[in-house]
């Protein structure tokens, strides 16, 4: 049995647009964290940081917000449509787990 037949991790296809939108979100956010490191190793002020941490955290949650909103149209869908109401389920506990 390979690695991947013994997971029980799920995939999906997104179509281009989705994927270029959530990787153009996640390069800007890459790019805020290398930034408060930037900042952190000069020494600048906590406050500074702290903004520029509350920004990444806002960026995050909009890209949460964004791939939700995917997932519920597209998966949760789709196996609903299948007859697999499992799928509320999990998607109760994943909006659980982002509200803590």
């Amino acid at each position: 049995m390979s690695k991947t037949e013994a997971c029980c991790e799920k995939h999906k296809h997104r179509e281009e647009d989705e994927y270029k939108k959530l990787t153009n979100r996640l390069n800007r956010i890459e790019g805020q964290i290398r930034g408060v490191k930037k900042m952190v190793e000069e020494e600048r002020y906590c406050v500074d940081i702290l903004t520029q941490v509350s920004a990444i955290q806002a960026a995050l949650n909009a890209f949460n917000k964004e791939l939700l909103s995917s997932h519920i149209q597209t998966c949760v869908v789709e196996e609903i449509k299948k007859g697999d109401n499992d799928v509320v389920d999990e998607l109760c506990e994943t909006i659980q787990k982002l509200m803590k």
